[in-house]
């Protein structure tokens, strides 16, 4: 490899590889072929990158020879993205959820998501381990670990740093600059926190913004796919390229006139002068020392920017005992639906066969048990039980109508402000609400887990809008990462 060309791709954006693209200093299949070397090289140790996708230097060539006789498609052309491995592909990589039950699936048609990347002129480089089925598998499973790939590690402290999950190798993939930029999913904190953890950039759109088809499910009322990506500006570009109605999602049918399939008008960092910023301390209330440091460091940031800062403020559902229902109950009615289409030589069609196959290949599917796929289970799969539609109604009325949308509407706010861990997650999880979080600190110490993970590292601050704000938390995480640049790569 060049040697100036391997030290400029580290931390490239997209636009500047667009710029180098036209000019003609760089091909994307060059671009390809650094990210392959970069993934031979450092992938080893991190385990974040299940596979390469065979046929990505044909296609890089392909949209080079494009780029030539008809000119670029737009910001996407010729840059090699990574998916992680719940997403659908049509080609010669595998969706498997990083279970060994689907180690050999090949999707028969692209995802939503897959097919709006390969319109866009988007290289799909490869496929992201993760936590096996979205951490659905077992309350002791670690985060990151599949049995198909292993454990993903954090690059800012491979064997040691919390690394999140469930979009695990989505986000340590991009912080190592192994990929341009990744798509993750989130049902509840699986892209914001291991975004937060591995010091990039993370988006998770409003439920419905971007189509869930293809993808393997966990909750429908909740899932959602979102860039990962290393500045605002790149998870813009992406989150535009992925946006629009689908018939195979019903959930869509709300973003009409609500979603844009351009965000980067959106890159103000002038926003933040007429901004108004809610500080919900009851968020905070687990925070160790140091990363209650960051938070207040982001909020003195906010406000020498000119932001207007309401702390505190109080949402009518804090002290609401949450309960976990909905996902249980809708995982299992959704995954079959998903694996009842899988061709006749998967061994799997149905959460049932799942347990049995986990069952009968235990040295390399158990590892940490199946617990939460056996209480999956034991739900009707019709998604008519009094318990779940009584949790679903609860989620609706306290996420949102006392939650969220209470609170912005009381204090008259543009978004809220967050820590970038499941406590800053969960509620608008549950609403369906975006969430956007940028880099903000560095923990020095961090607490032990029960895991035996350190908390210490990379941590970030998360904005959290009403449906379909998206715009307002773009502005604001632009002046605030633009007022900040705290991300740097790790030391690999």
């Amino acid at each position: 490899m060049n040697v100036k060309l391997e030290e400029w791709i580290i931390e490239a954006d997209i636009r500047n590889m667009q710029i180098a693209l036209e000019r003609g200093e760089i091909s994307s299949e060059e671009l390809v072929q650094m990210y392959v070397e970069r993934i031979q090289k450092y992938d080893g140790k991190l385990r974040s990158i299940l596979e390469i996708n065979p046929e990505a230097i044909e296609i890089a060539k392909a949209l080079d020879e494009e780029r030539r006789e008809k000119g670029s498609r737009g910001p996407l052309h010729g840059i090699p993205i990574l998916l992680k491995d719940n997403i659908d592909t049509c080609d010669r990589m595998r969706t498997s959820a990083g279970s060994v039950a689907l180690a050999a699936s090949r999707a028969a048609a692209d995802s939503h998501v897959a097919a709006k990347l390969r319109a866009a002129g988007a290289i799909l480089l490869g496929k992201t381990n993760m936590t096996e089925w979205a951490g659905f598998m077992s309350n002791t499973i670690w985060a990151g670990y599949s049995s198909k790939g292993g454990l993903t590690l954090n690059p800012y402290g491979p064997g040691e740093f919390f690394v999140g999950g469930s979009s695990s190798g989505s986000a340590a993939a991009v912080a190592a600059n192994l990929g341009a930029a990744s798509i993750g999913t989130e049902t509840s904190g699986s892209i914001i926190c291991p975004a937060s953890q591995n010091f990039i950039v993370g988006i998770k759109p409003t439920v419905g913004l971007i189509s869930r088809a293809g993808i393997i499910p966990l909750a429908h009322s909740q899932d959602t796919a979102g860039p990962m990506a290393r500045s605002v500006a790149d998870a813009a570009i992406l989150l535009g390229a992925l946006t629009g109605v689908d018939e195979r999602d019903s959930y869509t049918l709300a973003s009409e006139g609500q979603s844009y399939q351009d965000y980067t008008p959106f890159l103000d960092q002038d926003f933040l002068k007429q901004a108004r910023i809610g500080i919900p301390r009851y968020y905070y209330r687990n925070l160790d020392a140091e990363r209650l440091a960051i938070m207040e460091s982001a909020i003195a940031t906010l406000r020498a920017e000119g932001a207007t800062i309401l702390d505190s403020v109080t949402l009518p559902c804090e002290q609401v005992e949450w309960r976990w229902e909905v996902m249980r109950h809708e995982f299992k009615k959704d995954l079959n639906d998903y694996l009842a289409k899988l061709d006749e030589s998967i061994p799997v069609h149905s959460l049932q066969e799942v347990i049995a196959y986990n069952n009968a290949h235990a040295d390399v599917a158990l590892k940490y048990g199946q617990s939460t796929l056996i209480r999956a289970e034991e739900t009707s799969g019709t998604l008519t039980e009094q318990i779940y539609l009584d949790a679903q109604a609860q989620n609706f009325e306290f996420a949102r109508k006392q939650g969220i949308d209470h609170v912005l509407k009381e204090h008259q706010l543009d978004a809220l402000l967050l820590p970038g861990d499941i406590n800053g997650c969960d509620l608008a999880a549950r609403a369906g609400y975006p969430l956007i979080t940028v880099p903000a600190g560095y923990s020095e110490q961090g607490v032990t887990t029960s895991e035996g993970w350190i908390t210490k590292g990379p941590f970030g601050v998360v904005f959290a809008g009403t449906a379909f704000s998206e715009p307002t938390l773009i502005r604001i995480a632009y002046g605030f990462e633009q007022a900040t640049h705290h991300r740097y790569s790790p030391p690999l």
